[in-house]
């Protein structure tokens, strides 16, 4: 590897480099890490002095000895606790915030109820969190690196203003500019489908895996597209809008109508509230059923036509396999177009996959022209505030810095 520059530079790039081989390989002795990175053993060991001066690295116990005898060479370790992150998943239900430390360790949460804070300042509440988990975890606060912070929205990653996030009312919401003025620290914001792709990535079953579409499916439906190892955004900040997919000509020759308002296709036949919603209405056409009377009076939820179907109720069935149907020609469109490693799947409908995955992996793997790793979302509740926590580690240019 050629590095030019200036002399300190070069030595900061050569710092990163130790740091960074020392994360991935540890525990490793200076003249591994000479061999590893390809720099010489005195440059080696004065850059790893100054990474324990900082904390970054520790030194614990000793390595093997050689098989000629000697001195057995001091491991070094990396610091995860050398600094923290706070990651914030910012939904249009729920806020939930988190500090880890470098590993991606969670070591304390908090969350509160969106429509509490919406009108009196989201921003300001998630700093009072932040405050309290610094106090009751006894973390000290110049420890925290920043934060990154996921939204359900269109955003611009790059100016930090979110376009549009109908579930909060914010449309054009300066986000950064606001954070700047409550928090102490650097903050990013992303998309919540995007933060979530690459907490899969880091932490979950995407890791390791370069080209990833995870997939999100709550009451709307987003994806979140990572192409050789770097988030696909799009002209307008709008990739990944898989909710507004059209998976059946015929409804839109029949003046279709969505869910919400603004709200996609796909989102509006497959999304839980639309399962619910066509639950209800099936319900309503059979007076035996046991839960008439019920959805005469209200909206049944989706989670209720996923508790019916293990309970072997037919129209349950009927609703969940159509809904399936729809969502599986959209993962077919979309894993066409972007030939995938693996596609993770998350958000609250997919907490019942017993009841999705088998049918979905039937239908998917009929009409793709090469197969995909079809999983499950390993970080679940979490691929959020992870993700969040894993977007500063790339943004943030620091001697800790992902790949």
């Amino acid at each position: 590897m050629t590095l030019n520059g200036t002399p300190a530079q070069m030595k900061s790039v050569n710092k990163k480099r130790v740091l960074q081989c020392i994360q991935e390989n540890f525990p490793i002795s200076r003249a591994e890490i000479a061999v590893k990175v390809g720099i010489s053993k005195p440059t080696v060991s004065l850059l790893v002095d100054e990474l324990l001066q900082e904390k970054w690295i520790l030194e614990k116990g000793t390595g093997e000895a050689s098989s000629q005898g000697g001195r057995r060479p001091i491991q070094l370790h990396f610091n995860e606790r050398a600094a923290y992150i706070v990651g914030t998943d910012i939904g249009g239900t729920k806020v939930k915030t988190v500090i880890c430390d470098l590993f991606g360790n969670i070591i304390c949460t908090r969350s509160f109820k969106t429509s509490q804070y919406l009108q009196s300042g989201l921003l300001n509440q998630i700093s009072k969190d932040i405050e309290y988990m610094i106090q009751k975890s006894n973390i000290d606060s110049q420890k925290i690196l920043g934060m990154g912070a996921g939204v359900p929205g269109i955003t611009e990653q790059t100016s930090g203003v979110v376009i549009e996030a109908p579930s909060l009312n914010w449309v054009r919401y300066p986000f950064i500019k606001e954070a700047k003025r409550i928090f102490p620290f650097q903050v990013y914001v992303d998309n919540d489908v995007n933060v979530a792709a690459l907490g899969e990535q880091w932490l979950g079953n995407a890791k390791n895996k370069e080209n990833v579409l995870f997939i999100a499916v709550g009451t709307g439906i987003g994806s979140g597209i990572i192409i050789h190892n770097q988030l696909y955004r799009g002209f307008s900040s709008a990739a990944g809008e898989l909710g507004y997919m059209v998976t059946d000509k015929n409804d839109m020759k029949n003046a279709f109508q969505p869910i919400f308002h603004r709200y996609g296709y796909l989102e509006s036949v497959a999304g839980g509230k639309a399962i619910g919603d066509r639950l209800t209405k099936l319900i309503q056409q059979q007076p035996k059923h046991p839960l008439y009377e019920r959805a005469n009076g209200e909206e049944l939820p989706g989670e209720m036509a996923f508790a019916l179907a293990r309970e072997g109720d037919k129209t349950a069935i009927d609703v969940i396999e159509e809904a399936v149907e729809h969502l599986a020609y959209g993962i077919i469109n979309a894993a066409c177009l972007l030939n995938p490693e693996v596609i993770i799947l998350g958000g609250g409908v997919l907490k019942s996959s017993e009841l999705i995955l088998p049918s979905l992996l039937e239908i998917v793997n009929q009409y793709l022209p090469s197969s995909v790793e079809l999983k499950i979302s390993q970080l679940q509740e979490n691929a959020g505030v992870l993700g969040a926590v894993s977007l500063f580690l790339r943004e943030h240019e620091s001697i800790i810095k992902l790949r």
